[in-house]
């Protein structure tokens, strides 16, 4: 059956949506979203229930502003589940007809870890474009590509990514994904059985290397030696290397030469996940696990685990085993007695004008001197209220001081602005899951 995209008045509603949400947000909740036929009540295609109670939980205000309500006020939608094509199974690789290889079992990958299943937001957004962009065109684009970040943030993932990626659309390339440790554990491995140069072969013809956790290299002077060598072997025939670390090299205990050879391309951080994607996130391991998780749970975890993914991951594989072993449904109850211990607290300490001034400005899209600044632009002058509302929310310091810190304004603005939002965030929805998002961004 063919679906018809209705342009109107959905499309009035998209345009209203793309102005007064975030971009992650639009991203992740409403762009995929799509309106079918032209009937009343009109027809919301939704990828899963999540986005379906999503939108209505937050934005049943705004729906009924553009699409026609019944007696009670409500919006006249029906919604349709978007059927899933079934994956196939991904054929495990065959062995070539060549002998096997000793390295051959270094060259299995997690299939979880793939592009499609990595969740996109702000902190992550340029280097999955890289990663893509080094699978795509190996050797060509960045080269190398070094990825750095904290524990648990989708390193792995997007190293895994990269390697499957190939594997599919590069199917004659020679491949190695390797942890720094399995490096060091075949370097001696072949030191004893005195066959340093079969190794040293297999790894300078090799078209593209991964290597996970360089870190691990640091304070080990002989197997640094043997792997710059190698690297240096790789780059001047223009084979990809992709790196991962939890520094970037310039922080690392390594020699100059070996953290020259890592910036020669693109180093990239991948920073911690911001609400909007670590609410996706969750709703996307849930819906994996068959976890019925509501969007305002999503959020209530997502605004107390906020370090890494992988505690997020975790945080749904526990919810939903103690779920299904006590036969309950989840619950605020539920969560707070089954997570409560992997809840953290937000450092208020790290919390300064300028901090939140940076946040807004990345919310609402404007630039940080304009909040600063003297602009009475009905954007701008909107945003600097909102940052001057959440300094006075957020900062113990007296008014005159925080007040000082836009460009001089005086105490009476600040309190103005202090008031002005405070009123409308008791009318105004929208407003009000804004500003909660740019809090909880400033805290985490």
């Amino acid at each position: 059956m063919s679906l018809e995209t209705v342009e109107s008045p959905w499309s009035d509603f998209l345009s209203f949506m793309e102005t007064n949400c975030s971009k992650a947000e639009f991203a992740n909740w409403i762009a995929p979203i799509e309106c079918v036929g032209d009937s009343v009540p009109i027809t919301l295609q939704v990828p899963n229930v999540f986005v379906q109670e999503y939108l209505l939980e937050n934005y049943k205000e705004a729906l009924g502003s553009f699409f026609t309500k019944d007696k009670k006020g409500e919006p006249l939608i029906s919604f349709l589940i978007k059927e899933r094509e079934k994956k196939k199974a991904i054929p495990k690789p065959t062995p070539k007809q060549k002998k096997k290889s000793e390295f051959d079992q270094e060259l299995s990958f997690n299939v979880s870890y793939t592009f499609d299943n990595f969740i996109e937001g702000p902190s992550n957004q340029f280097i999955k474009s890289a990663a893509l962009g080094v699978a795509s065109r190996p050797g060509k684009s960045y080269n190398p590509l070094f990825i750095h970040g904290g524990v648990g943030l989708g390193k792995t993932h997007l190293l895994h990514g990269i390697g499957q990626y190939i594997r599919s659309h590069h199917k004659k390339l020679r491949i190695q994904c390797i942890t720094t440790e399995a490096f060091i554990n075949d370097l001696v491995s072949h030191l004893r059985n005195k066959s340093v140069d079969k190794m040293k072969r297999h790894y300078r013809n090799l078209d593209i290397l991964l290597v996970d956790d360089i870190q691990f290299l640091q304070n080990r002077l002989n197997f640094e030696e043997e792997f710059c060598n190698m690297f240096e072997a790789l780059i001047n025939q223009n084979n990809q290397i992709v790196i991962t670390s939890d520094k970037p090299p310039g922080q690392l205990k390594l020699s100059e030469r070996m953290i020259a050879r890592m910036e020669w391309g693109l180093v990239a951080n991948m920073g911690k996940p911001d609400l909007e994607t670590r609410v996706a996130i969750l709703q996307h391991k849930a819906e994996q696990t068959g976890l019925r998780l509501s969007s305002q749970l999503a959020f209530y975890i997502a605004e107390h685990i906020y370090n890494n993914v992988r505690q997020l991951e975790g945080a749904i594989n526990r919810l939903g085993a103690f779920c299904r072993l006590m036969h309950l449904e989840p619950t605020q109850e539920v969560v707070d007695s089954t997570l409560s211990e992997m809840f953290q607290a937000p450092v208020h300490s790290k919390i300064s004008v300028d901090r939140i001034i940076h946040s807004v400005a990345s919310m609402f899209d404007v630039r940080e001197s304009d909040l600063r600044g003297t602009s009475r632009i009905k954007e701008i002058a909107y945003a600097r209220q909102i940052a001057m509302y959440l300094a006075k929310e957020l900062l113990g310091e007296s008014l005159i001081k925080i007040a000082s810190a836009f460009g001089g304004k005086a105490h009476s603005t600040l309190l103005h602005a202090w008031k002005k939002i405070a009123n409308q965030l008791e009318i105004d929805d929208v407003l009000r899951r804004q500003v909660q998002m740019t809090r909880h961004n400033i805290e985490a």
